[in-house]
């Protein structure tokens, strides 16, 4: 039954008590939305609440919810996208997080907080514009294996948890979040259990090289089988805890700038993301079904993954294009000419 609170939008205690009841209890246990969500719609709302602070002069501990009508979730999108030049998928991400927060506290509270959701939601997310899909090529993925120091325990570490995020194509949380007893090397087929969004499992076969590390991995790190452990972790005064996403981020410039060093081309701005990538552009293009990859990524909606892997790069066409023309006698293959696919490829 909804509140009849008719004061409620201009509430402040209605304003707090409510998101933090959204965000503790309404995303995680009835939505049944996975930790990584709920942070991010956490920080979304709190660099809402950031952004009223400093640019509209609200008090933080002012805010209600007639602070969230369009007017200023619109002057919010707009500081996003050309003050602090955010990318539009992470202002669409936070814009959603309004929404949903709106949405939640209108069923909840009288029709005066559903009409400021219906007012917000006029306010649309941006057109995210197709980019590129970046992601290592085989000679870079094979120097990034090869880059940490294996002479030391930590590079040991480190190697076996890029062979094990490549083979897997895990998201980096999944992998982080992982558990010994994730891994069963025993069974017929080895695999990995992945707990993944939505608090969905799914099993990942693991390739025979990647057991072999992981049975010298295991010897080192995991010598007593702790099954609650993490599968990868770090010691902080004698403590074992999981390892940071940041913590992996940087691993991956150090490896990168390792592989500069040594004379292969990188692509910038390497992150964690673009191994996973590289993984199931690499499945893609040596002929994996995409419903297969979709099982493999954890993608609920196969739509998620035709967008992001199911088109054929360029050097891709230039094999199939050369295939079909190899018994032709036209003069050169000006086609294979990068500038020369892009006028082709116009409309």
């Amino acid at each position: 039954m909804k509140n009849k609170n008719k004061n409620a939008a201009n509430d402040s205690s209605v304003f707090w008590s409510t998101a933090k009841e959204f965000i503790t209890h309404q995303l995680p246990d009835i939505r049944k939305a996975s930790p990584n969500t709920v942070s991010a719609y956490r920080d979304s709302l709190n660099k809402y609440i950031d952004y009223l602070e400093a640019e509209k002069m609200i008090r933080r501990e002012d805010i209600t919810f007639g602070d969230f009508g369009r007017g200023n979730v619109k002057s919010f999108l707009d500081w996003m996208l050309n003050t602090k030049k955010y990318a539009e998928k992470t202002c669409n991400l936070r814009i959603t997080a309004i929404h949903s927060l709106l949405e939640y506290a209108g069923y909840e509270f009288s029709t005066d907080l559903m009409s400021v959701y219906l007012e917000a939601c006029t306010v649309k997310g941006v057109k995210v514009r197709d980019k590129p899909i970046k992601y290592f090529e085989n000679k870079q993925m094979k120097a990034l294996l090869l880059a940490p120091e294996i002479r030391n325990r930590t590079g040991r570490r480190n190697q076996m948890m890029l062979v094990l995020y490549y083979d897997t194509a895990a998201r980096i949380s999944e992998l982080l979040e992982a558990t010994f007893n994730q891994i069963h090397l025993a069974a017929d087929v080895p695999y990995m259990t992945i707990f993944g969004k939505g608090r969905k499992y799914r099993n990942i076969p693991l390739m025979e090289k990647t057991v072999l590390h992981l049975k010298r991995y295991f010897s080192e790190f995991h010598p007593e089988g702790n099954h609650e452990l993490p599968l990868f972790y770090t010691t902080t005064y004698g403590q074992k805890h999981r390892i940071s996403n940041d913590t992996v981020e940087g691993m991956i410039k150090k490896y990168s700038d390792i592989c500069l060093e040594n004379g292969v081309e990188m692509p910038d701005r390497p992150h964690c993301h673009m191994i996973r990538k590289t993984r199931a552009m690499d499945l893609y293009k040596n002929g994996m079904p995409l419903s297969h990859i979709q099982q493999l990524l954890g993608h609920e909606d196969m739509s998620t993954t035709s967008g992001f892997y199911a088109f054929a790069t360029l050097d891709t066409l230039a094999k199939s294009m050369d295939a079909a023309n190899k018994n032709t006698s036209a003069e050169g293959k000006k086609w294979n000419d990068k500038e020369i696919l892009k006028t082709i490829y116009r409309l």
